[in-house]
Formats: structure tokens, sequence, C-alpha cells
């Protein structure tokens, strides 16, 4: 796919003493094909009463690594109510009910949203996307400008990595050395797997996050439902780092990036570089919130995203 961006950058003419547009061409060329994306699983909240605001795009929602479409069940219906848009909320490649497969990259997830958004006839949607999720909707907006009407991207960066990212690796490690006996109580289960999970982290909260991924198989016996050998190995090169081959391209609509100001994902000072990918970018920070901005305040977050649905 050959991806064509006109962006248009004001420039200050000596002579004439008026400012003219000088417009730059970037081209980026990707080799994939249909049979290097994935069918995406995904819930969509909607309503026929006369509320529901159908004259505005669907929100699409992209959920984080090791997340899912469930992780934003309670969040897209109150979105969904509060605006009246339809709700779209879709499992990445490799997590929840989407199917596995062996290349993980933000380019792979955004061809996989774009298929998902040619199935379902959408030809203009706003787009939201926490960590992972949120470089993929990047990615998207930056390969198809045109789709995108707005973004919210939740506490990730194009320009800077998180040190606290890498110790994802740890947790890649932990989950594939949990053993639990089948046919079991998932109840059981599930607190087994918290027990083998405290020696990798104290955090009960991220414990809980994980353990969302334990499924009982037709057999009895416990599984993850992420495929966290192609999460470990795609990790360090693709998933941990924003694609540089990018670079020059723009995607020139409205834009707000949410940071939990307890977080380093976002640095307070980005947001100039940030600018260079995304010219109308906002940024604003959630007070009290950490990286899961979404889940720790939710009252607050739906307020900010809400609100820039509706002015945007």
């Amino acid at each position: 796919m050959l991806v064509t961006k006109l962006c248009t950058k004001n420039v200050f003419n000596i002579n004439s003493g008026k400012i003219i547009p000088n417009v730059i061409k970037r081209s980026y060329t990707s080799n994939l094909d249909s049979s290097d994306t994935v069918d995406l699983a995904y819930a969509s909240y909607e309503s026929t009463s006369d509320y529901e605001n159908s004259s505005r795009p669907p929100l699409v929602i992209l959920h984080g690594l090791l997340g899912s479409k469930n992780n934003w069940n309670s969040m897209s219906k109150a979105i969904h109510r509060t605006t009246g848009r339809k709700v779209i909320s879709v499992d990445a490649r490799n997590h929840g009910d989407s199917r596995h497969a062996s290349q993980h990259t933000y380019i792979h997830m955004a061809h996989d949203i774009m298929k998902l958004l040619k199935k379902l006839e959408l030809s203009k949607i706003s787009i939201l996307g926490h960590s992972m999720g949120g470089r993929t909707a990047m990615v998207l907006s930056l390969l198809c400008p045109d789709l995108i009407s707005s973004m919210i991207v939740v506490d990730i960066s194009p320009v800077k990595t998180s040190p606290q990212i890498f110790s994802m690796a740890n947790l890649f490690d932990a989950m594939s050395s949990v053993s639990i006996t089948s046919g079991i109580a998932m109840s059981k289960a599930r607190k087994l797997a918290d027990e083998q999970l405290k020696a990798i982290t104290s955090d009960v909260n991220l414990r809980n996050f994980l353990i969302t991924n334990l499924i009982q198989t037709n057999t009895g016996a416990y599984t993850w439902r992420v495929n966290l050998p192609v999460l470990k190995d795609n990790f360090q090169s693709h998933i941990s780092c924003f694609p540089s081959n990018l670079r020059g391209l723009q995607y020139c609509g409205p834009t707000l990036f949410i940071g939990g100001s307890l977080s380093d994902y976002i640095g307070k000072n980005d947001l100039r570089e940030i600018q260079e990918y995304f010219p109308l970018a906002e940024l604003i920070f959630i007070e009290g919130a950490g990286h899961w901005v979404h889940s720790q305040k939710p009252e607050k977050f739906l307020e900010v995203v809400c609100k820039f649905l509706e002015e945007k």
C-alpha cells in the first residue's frame, strides 16, 4: 500500500510580507497484503433511541498490551450513553477473541483495523487508543488520515518510551511460568494464578488485570488467551517503540493526548515533538492517574473524552 500525505506548513515570504503555504510530499509504501491481516473480534455499543447521534462518526476503541475489549466495557457504555455515538471496542491480534498471528507490529495492527472498517462499511471514524492501542491509532491516522475524523491517544507517545515499559518482558515470563491443575473451578484457578504472580509484582490491580486473560479450554485445562510467545518475540523490536519509518507523515485532524500525572509515558514537554506528527495535537494530564488513566480516574476521563468528542 502506498500512502502519500500532503502536509502544509506556513512559510513567511520576506519579499511579499505574506505567509504562504509550503506543501511537502511524503510517501510511505507497505508491502502487506490481505494474507497478513487478521479478522478482529469486536463489541458494538449502540441503541435505537432517538438520542443516538448517528450523524457523528462512530468511536473505535483500541485496548493496550495484554488487555482486551472487555476492559473497556463499562467505559464504552458510558461514552455511548453520554455522546449518543456508536462505540466499537476491538480486540487486537493475539489478544482477546481475535485470531493469533506470528507478526505483531503497529503496521500490521493498523492494517487489521483497516480491514475491520472495510467489513463494517465505515468510511469515517473517531478513534481512541490506550498504550499499544494508542500507537496503533496513531499509525492508522498517519497511513489513512482520511479515515479519521478525530483521535484520542491515552498515555503513550510517538516520541518517547517510558523505562517502565521494559518491565513488561518480566510479565510475559511470569505468566508463562504459571502452572494450574486442570479441572478445578475458575475461582480457585484465579487464586492460584494470583499467588504465583505475586513473585513478580506486588501490585494487586496489575495482577487482577493480567488474570483477566486466564481461560479454561474444553478439556478443562487452563491457559492464557493472549499469545505470549509472539508478544515476547515482538516486544523489543516492535511493540515497545514507535515505527521510525513513519517520520515525515502527518495527521492534521483534531487530536487529544491524555496522560496520567503520575505516569511517565508522556513527558510534559513532549508536545512540540508530538506536533511534528500531529500538528493540531493538544496534551492534557489527569491528576492522580497513572498509566491506566481510564480505570484509575474513570469519571474525569469520561468527562474529558466526551467534551473532546462533542467539540470535535
